[in-house]
């Protein structure tokens, strides 16, 4: 076995591709060079090898289909963890084994584990070269799939190479699908191990990111949440800044005010869709700086400045349609990869809620027949004739429900250039964020928007959230409501209760005065009947707009136990049919629900022994006050 020629005089990491060569046993070893080249001819070769569908290039230009297998459609929580040196660094939230241990376990998985397969070297960075935000990271990889994916999530390439040899710190990333092959073995489309052999393991003391058996994207494309979240959450932490699970938006008013937001939810709870939106309001533009992860670092003006790390978008598709997400449709008109999504008889895509009738015909995400439903022209159904009751009934869908695509960002028609090259005002600081948003998937309780007394009071705000599960992650909990931090739970590398304390120190670390305001959303307030009672999507800038006048001091607050809520008459209800009474209703504290809300959470935190007696002090305080001021409230 001969050792990789490699386009680099990186002593330090040549000797660890060459040690990993020699345990995992590959074929070949690629390194690769971020081309348009190169990313066409391992798409074509997955299209010759059966793990790629090339789409109709007429109506999908450069646009491929990928199906996974059914035990690999999502990240796999249970499967992933946070192996410190001492349990207590990984918290409460986090699975632990001693990385002595767990590295001892997956070596003997790791042997031999690309016999068959080529290992392919994928030198890559997350975020804007030249940006001092920016860090690097080297994934190795038997998947192409992988590779091909990456291409479009990071930026990959001759000019990581370069860095690297002037002696730059990478991230060190080693994944394999876990299916070595034997001499004349016939490959399958979509290799994998079985879930008892998935590990997702990220290792804070040595930067180490160790993934085997999933080829999932959050699972197998390690400069995503491995490297973007887990990882960096620690290097943010030693450095002084913040990784996070947030958007990135930019807001123009009609006045041509510039605001920048950030915001976290939960996977599946509309953070694309938030990121892309077109206002229904007149005048007011919205920009694209990032759908999913901010990397945020204190500026010399003691401002909070953010860059999203991605290149491109690995999107959620059931749910996204012209009315909910155009920009993020049109996002993937061209050089796209499609996971799990129905191949219509035209050589196109469809999913369900695309907002668009079904095909008459097509091949489900399964590569199983489908037909439009009979009394349902919007639902496909597994056997000709059958009526979409009778498909809901036994709980089919053509497209998976967590079916993705990923697609690059240059797509966007609405992407802020400069924002997301990490500009501002022509320099490479980032952009400087003005508001933060938290929310999540709640049917009761939680107000509209609710805004943060103070930098304290909304860091409690992100530490209290909740959210429905999805079907962003396998689970037999999916719609339960989860205390899920600050939207981080399954993605912050470290114990939490240090995580709250990070945030809070942000304070000190910057000028306090010109922190961001803190504000919490719910877009999914349910009335009686089970009903959405706020229209979401573009109407969503009704209440951005309010967000600004806050930031601008244009409009006063109703106090309240909870926090600072807008008067209804200041959310701007302009040419739409939203009632009045609605957003009343939305702007309203329930007492008894916010009671049983803060119970709630008192009991999660106890349950989790105050994240091993590292939960701030000033939480817990924040908690008993609120609790005190709702009790006395009239």
């Amino acid at each position: 076995m001969a050792k990789a020629k490699a386009p680099t005089k990186n002593a330090k990491l040549l000797a660890w591709v060459n040690e990993w060569q020699t345990i995992c046993q590959p074929d070949n070893v690629v390194w690769c060079n971020g081309t348009k080249k190169e990313w066409k001819d391992l798409c074509e070769m997955m299209v010759a090898n059966g793990q790629y569908i090339k789409l109709n290039p007429k109506l999908r230009p450069d646009c491929y289909l990928a199906r996974s297998h059914e035990s690999d459609v999502a990240r796999v929580e249970g499967r992933t963890y946070i192996s410190s040196e001492e349990q207590v660094e990984a918290g409460p939230t986090n699975n632990w084994e001693d990385p002595k241990v767990l590295k001892k376990t997956l070596l003997k998985l790791y042997k031999g584990c690309m016999k068959g397969r080529t290992m392919y070297v994928i030198p890559f960075a997350m975020g804007p070269l030249g940006n001092p935000i920016t860090k690097l990271g080297v994934e190795i990889t038997d998947s192409p799939y992988v590779v091909t994916n990456m291409h479009i999530m990071t930026r990959v390439g001759k000019a990581v190479l370069k860095e690297l040899d002037k002696g730059a710190e990478y991230v060190p990333c080693v994944h394999s699908v876990g299916a070595p092959l034997k001499a004349k073995q016939k490959d399958v489309a979509w290799p994998c191990a079985p879930m008892d052999k998935k590990y997702i393991v990220q290792f804070p003391e040595t930067g180490e990111i160790w993934s085997f058996g999933s080829g999932y994207g959050g699972n197998a494309l390690l400069g995503k949440k491995c490297f973007a979240l887990r990882i960096a959450s620690n290097i943010a932490r030693k450095e002084g800044w913040m990784a996070e699970h947030m958007l990135i938006l930019k807001l123009t008013s009609p006045e041509n005010s510039v605001h920048y937001m950030t915001a976290a939810f939960p996977s599946a709870c509309g953070k694309t869709n938030l990121a892309m939106m077109l206002p229904k309001l007149k005048g007011w533009k919205l920009e694209t700086v990032g759908d999913d992860i901010a990397w945020i670092k204190p500026g010399e003006d003691g401002r909070l400045y953010a860059i999203n790390p991605e290149n491109g978008f690995f999107g959620v598709a059931p749910g996204t349609s012209k009315d909910s997400n155009p920009n993020a449709l049109l996002s993937c008109n061209k050089g796209t990869i499609f996971t799990n999504v129905v191949l219509t008889d035209d050589g196109d895509i469809w999913w369900e809620d695309m907002g668009i009738d079904a095909p008459e015909h097509g091949i489900d995400w399964k590569g199983n027949e489908c037909w439009r439903a009979a009394d349902r022209a919007d639902k496909m159904v597994p056997k000709k004739g059958m009526t979409a009751k009778e498909a809901k009934e036994m709980g089919y869908v053509a497209a998976h429900k967590n079916s993705r695509f990923t697609a690059p960002a240059i797509n966007c028609p609405v992407l802020d250039k400069d924002g997301f090259e990490g500009l501002y005002e022509g320099k490479p600081v980032g952009v400087p964020v003005d508001a933060m948003l938290f929310g999540g998937r709640r049917p009761s309780t939680i107000p509209l928007i609710n805004e943060a007394k103070d930098w304290t009071h909304g860091v409690f705000m992100g530490a209290a959230a909740g959210s429905e599960i999805t079907a962003a992650v396998i689970s037999d909990k999916i719609g339960q409501v989860r205390r899920d931090p600050m939207a981080m739970l399954p993605f912050c590398g470290y114990n939490m209760g240090d995580y709250f304390a990070h945030w809070l120190e942000m304070a000190k670390l910057t000028d306090e005065k010109k922190l961001p305001k803190i504000f919490f959303v719910n877009w999914f307030r349910k009335d009686a009947d089970g009903n959405f009672m706020w229209p979401g999507y573009g109407d969503n800038s009704r209440v951005l707009k309010w967000i600004c006048e806050r930031i601008e001091g244009k409009v006063k607050v109703v106090n309240t136990p909870i926090g600072n809520l807008p008067k209804a008459k200041d959310i701007d209800l302009s040419d739409s049919d939203i009632k009045a009474k609605v957003v009343k209703e939305l702007l309203t504290v329930d007492k008894a629900g916010w009671t049983k809300e803060l119970k709630g959470l008192a009991d999660d935190w106890k349950a989790k022994e105050d994240f091993n007696g590292r939960l701030p002090k000033a939480l817990k305080k924040k908690l008993a006050e609120i609790k005190k001021d709702l009790k006395n409230m009239k």
